[in-house]
């Protein structure tokens, strides 16, 4: 692993800390996933989320049913409709997540040093002595001393609604506990944590196979978030899912590491997935506090060379409740933008949080004024050094049209693509300005009928820093034929001009082809 300098540009001058920050179209180049529930699936509500700078949806399905979610996503439509501000759709599968089956709803009061007993039992009544499961194999599978964690979905950390359990004794399929602190559960689903313990379960359950072939198929999701993933080849057998469900063979599969079984084998998950999600939540659980920095610092160092997106969770708690985020939430989010994320995921703080909106501006800021300060020379230097000699075609262009962009001051790159691939190179590189990646479709036909193909590709950049989609007119390919694309790089421009990040007299870093050539331009604006 390699040690990462802190990615701080020098020196920072004590009164450019106190200049305002600036409000504008691309609040920041960091992306904010919010996961979409009870607080934020009106319309209004939505509506609100996308303006302030959501731009990937994600349908949680440990957490209502497939008609919910479709209501939601429903509403999703109208408000992207309305606000103009387009949104990626992430499914987020359940997985071998073990639960507490409350049936009756009713809060449960635990005492510290007291004896609860966790059984595979669903019948029984979840009580301060018994705490029924939806896995028989949890005796097998933990010993005396082993720590279980059990809190409310989403859990913020606060210690009154979670509880952390000491296993006493195995006896039968029943484990015996003692409750380290004292608790009271409340809410309808509680998730249980083993601590560093294999579950013998599939990656993918049943249920979820069900749920990705009718509604991610029926909405054509743009990512599929495949929670406690272990191995690399969890991912293997979702991709050939995935590839035998039509247009699904598009969709993209981020890796979400939760525990210690996931981050062994890191990097041949990195290799076979499409992203990394980091879920810092249980992560917390499964590693000692002590550690979780380090393991995020060199995930993402690792997610970053491989040019492959980055999420991090569970950054402002807190706000769930609070409309200002803690100190130490404040500084994580901007060391997280420093520590090279492409995205931060909003889990409890959107989903049921009293401040949805509020919380995707804060973050917003944040992630805005680390950026400004961002060491994008150091970082540049690592990449290409990584990268090594000799470089291939697209990595070259994308890297040259980065340094050219730096050195003229541009305020913007555009660049044409129809695969996307061109333009996520762009962003690997990180450049200090917006990257208005021009997606052109393609024509696929299948002799029957004729179709355009780029949607997807225009939406799945919605989770990478910096880029920003627009999806051209079919008409316009993207490897020109005649010497320019002058076009639809008229409408990219007005696009910029009419987001504020282009102005008169700007230099623009164009990055196209033209017939074989890559071309790797600069333009300076008139009026």
């Amino acid at each position: 692993m390699h040690s990462s300098h802190l990615l701080l540009e020098e020196p920072i001058r004590m009164a450019s800390i106190l200049e305002p920050s600036k409000s504008s179209f691309f609040p920041a180049l960091t992306k904010i996933v919010g996961t979409l529930g009870p607080k934020s699936r009106s319309v209004e509500a939505l509506s609100g989320c996308l303006k302030a700078g959501m731009s990937v949806a994600r349908f949680d399905f440990s957490w209502g049913d497939s008609d919910y979610h479709q209501e939601t996503l429903d509403n999703l439509k109208v408000a992207v409709r309305s606000t103009k501000k387009l949104c990626a759709v992430m499914l987020d599968t359940v997985g071998p997540e073990l639960q507490v089956i409350n049936k009756s709803e009713k809060a449960i009061t635990l005492k510290a040093d007291g004896l609860v007993t966790l059984t595979p039992n669903q019948d029984q009544e979840a009580s301060s002595e018994v705490l029924p499961i939806n896995f028989d194999g949890l005796a097998k599978a933990v010993k005396k001393g082993d720590t279980i964690f059990v809190g409310q979905y989403l859990f913020t950390g606060s210690e009154t609604t979670s509880v952390w359990l000491e296993v006493d004794e195995v006896k039968g399929d029943d484990v015996i506990c003692l409750s380290r602190n004292a608790a009271t559960l409340a809410g309808s689903l509680f998730t249980l944590h083993a601590s560093q313990v294999h579950i013998d379960l599939p990656t993918l359950t049943e249920k979820d196979k069900e749920v990705i072939s009718t509604w991610g198929v029926q909405n054509k999701i743009d990512f599929l978030s495949l929670s406690y993933c272990r191995h690399a080849e969890d991912v293997r057998q979702t991709r050939e899912m995935l590839k035998k469900l039509g247009d699904l063979s598009q969709t993209q599969i981020f890796a979400k590491i939760e525990n210690v079984e996931g981050l062994t084998h890191f990097d041949e998950i990195l290799q076979e997935a499409d992203g990394i999600i980091l879920s810092r939540g249980n992560l917390g659980i499964d590693l000692p506090p002590e550690k979780v920095f380090l393991f995020q610092k060199a995930a993402l160092y690792k997610c970053n060379m491989a040019g492959k997106p980055a999420v991090l969770t569970r950054v402002v708690d807190s706000m769930t409740d609070n409309l200002r985020p803690t100190r130490a939430e404040a500084t994580d989010v901007a060391n997280a933008v420093l520590d090279g994320s492409d995205a931060i995921l909003l889990g409890a703080e959107t989903l049921r949080g009293l401040y949805p909106v509020e919380t995707i501006s804060t973050v917003g800021r944040i992630c805005a004024e680390a950026e400004k300060v961002f060491n994008q020379d150091l970082y540049f230097k690592k990449t290409v050094k990584y990268v090594g000699e000799p470089m291939t075609h697209l990595e070259s262009i994308a890297s040259s049209a980065v340094r050219a962009a730096i050195k003229v001051k541009a305020s913007v790159i555009i660049c044409f693509t129809s695969s996307g691939r061109a333009a996520r190179l762009i962003a690997k590189y990180r450049p200090t300005m917006p990257v208005i990646s021009v997606v052109i479709p393609r024509v696929k036909t299948n002799q029957l009928k004729w179709s355009f193909s780029g949607a997807f590709e225009a939406r799945q950049s919605l989770i990478v820093r910096g880029l920003f989609p627009m999806l051209a007119d079919p008409r316009h390919p993207a490897e020109s034929t005649s010497a320019t694309n002058e076009s639809v790089l008229k409408v990219a421009l007005d696009h910029g001009k009419h987001a504020g990040v282009i102005k008169s007299h700007d230099r623009v870093v164009v990055c196209q082809k033209v017939g074989d050539a890559s071309v790797v331009k600069i333009i300076e604006l008139e009026d």
